[in-house]
């Protein structure tokens, strides 16, 4: 792992981590918070419905007060059924309406379920094996009060909780009450806490959305910094392999004038004087020896050999002509040493071109043309080299044997030469193409000389 990874890490870490810890306290606050507010909630209702239940009995009892005050003896039927008859006639909302039993568990009065009237519900128990008249009838003689039970809702007629409250008319022997169904208070409740889960999902969503906006501002601020230290590494190495080229084509110039202008001469020097001795042999009349002669031929041979060399590591042609005319001459070298020629052109109106771009494209055709000779068993060889507006182009293309430009780039061992070219054209901001098949191949290299230069 690298340094800007290992630095983009320590700086994502801790916000993944404080991002975690605050989701978990989110989550852990948002559960305790919807169980208070259920609880609050569920109390105040209650509370509410306590009052109200209080308020519609106490209005109830009001409507037959009158009529239960005036029977002292208890015995007035009329007013009993009066009484049963005003209560019947009171409700209120869809399930609110007003029951009356007497104290052995008869129903005297139901106005929503009128088939119960005569029947005795004292041993009737509820889901749960509760006495659900008993307990009403229970309260009702200490007092009046609250009594959670079940019973059958009217709008659905399915069973559900309920909060009654009763009292009694003790004249008549009556119970007397009123209640409300507990599932709409459920019902509400869910709500809430359906709320609360959204809002606690809102916040959770906020919370992701920080912690993506974080992590992509990391993330680009490393994206960005790499990017910049790499230009800035690559502009560096673009110029370090530019002096090191520079460094070898100037050693290489330095041996090639030491070769020409000392060890060139030294072998002149020395054949002159050869060729003098034998000169004076032959007018003498006398036998050359055959030593001496080989010595000649062998003196020649070292002499264009050491010439060869020279021209190689830099012709003088480059630095004095320019490019055009150093081609051309490759071009003749490469038909005298070899059976196919080598046919060099030039397009366009030639101009300067700096001293790098002189030096890679030279060094670009003398390896391809050298590849040539060795792999492509071509008989067609064409060198172009096109001045352009935008820049310089040179296409070296045969048509030889081929070879497969992937198989030979993956493999470590080969391609040396084609790398060579690649990072002499990257040193001067050139681009190197290469295309070869069956048919062929053909090397495409180009600089954009105005913005090298300018850059």
């Amino acid at each position: 792992m690298g340094l800007r990874t290992k630095i983009v890490v320590l700086a994502v870490a801790p916000l993944i981590v404080a991002l975690a810890l605050v989701a978990m306290a989110v989550h852990h606050q948002q559960r305790d918070l919807a169980a208070r507010e259920r609880e609050v909630v569920e109390r105040n209702m209650l509370a509410q419905r306590r009052a109200e239940l209080r308020s519609y009995v106490d209005l109830a009892a009001s409507t037959v007060r009158s009529l239960h005050d005036a029977d002292t003896a208890g015995s007035n039927v009329a007013s009993r059924d009066e009484a049963l008859r005003r209560l019947a006639a009171l409700d209120y909302g869809s399930d609110g309406y007003f029951f009356v039993y007497d104290m052995q568990g008869r129903v005297l009065m139901h106005s929503r379920q009128p088939e119960l009237v005569g029947r005795n519900l004292w041993d009737l128990r509820d889901s749960q094996g509760r006495p659900t008249i008993q307990e009403l009838i229970e309260q009702a003689r200490r007092g009046g009060g609250f009594v959670e039970y079940e019973w059958r809702k009217p709008s659905s007629t399915e069973l559900a909780p309920k909060l009654g409250y009763v009292t009694t008319l003790p004249r008549w022997n009556w119970m007397m009450g009123t209640g409300i169904y507990l599932d709409d208070v459920e019902t509400t409740m869910q709500a809430v806490q359906k709320q609360v889960s959204d809002n606690v999902g809102t916040t959770m969503l906020w919370i992701a959305a920080i912690a993506a906006i974080g992590l992509g501002t990391v993330s680009a601020a490393g994206v960005l910094l790499n990017l910049s230290e790499h230009k800035v590494a690559e502009a560096r190495l673009r110029v370090l392999t530019r002096q090191v080229v520079r460094s070898q084509e100037d050693e290489r110039g330095h041996l090639s004038r030491e070769l020409h202008d000392g060890v060139s001469q030294t072998l002149v020097s020395a054949k002159l004087l050869i060729e003098s001795a034998v000169d004076t042999l032959e007018r003498a009349a006398q036998v050359v020896p055959a030593t001496l002669l080989k010595a000649q031929q062998r003196l020649n041979e070292s002499l264009a050999e050491v010439r060869g060399i020279s021209h190689r590591l830099r012709p003088a042609l480059l630095d004095t002509l320019g490019l055009p005319a150093a081609l051309e001459h490759l071009g003749a070298e490469f038909g005298e040493e070899g059976t196919v020629r080598a046919e060099v052109r030039i397009e366009g109106a030639p101009f300067d071109l700096p001293q790098e771009v002189n030096t890679a494209f030279f060094r670009v055709a003398q390896e391809a043309l050298t590849n040539v000779r060795k792999h492509a068993h071509a008989r067609q060889v064409g060198v172009v080299l096109a001045f352009r507006r935008d820049g310089v182009q040179l296409e070296i293309g045969d048509d030889g044997c081929g070879f497969d430009p992937e198989a030979l780039r993956l493999d470590p061992n080969r391609g040396i030469g084609l790398r060579n070219m690649r990072e002499r054209l990257d040193a001067i901001g050139g681009r190197l193409d290469v295309r070869a098949d069956g048919q062929g191949t053909r090397i495409v290299a180009s600089a954009p000389v105005a913005g090298w230069t300018a850059a």
